[in-house]
């Protein structure tokens, strides 16, 4: 999936990043976690897994 459309992607949306880069998993469950939490760990989270 084209990078660009990711990260805007974990900026708004974090959850979706997440599982259309790696699928349900422990990643998508941790990113569902803090964004329930707070948001912005979620996005630092989500951006961190699009750019790694």
């Amino acid at each position: 999936m084209n990078k660009i459309l990711l990260i805007i992607l974990a900026i708004f949306l974090p959850p979706v990043a997440v599982f259309l880069n790696n699928g349900v998993g422990k990643d998508l469950l941790i990113n569902i976690l803090l964004c329930f939490l707070f948001v912005i760990p979620g996005m630092i989270h989500a951006l961190w897994l699009v750019l790694k």
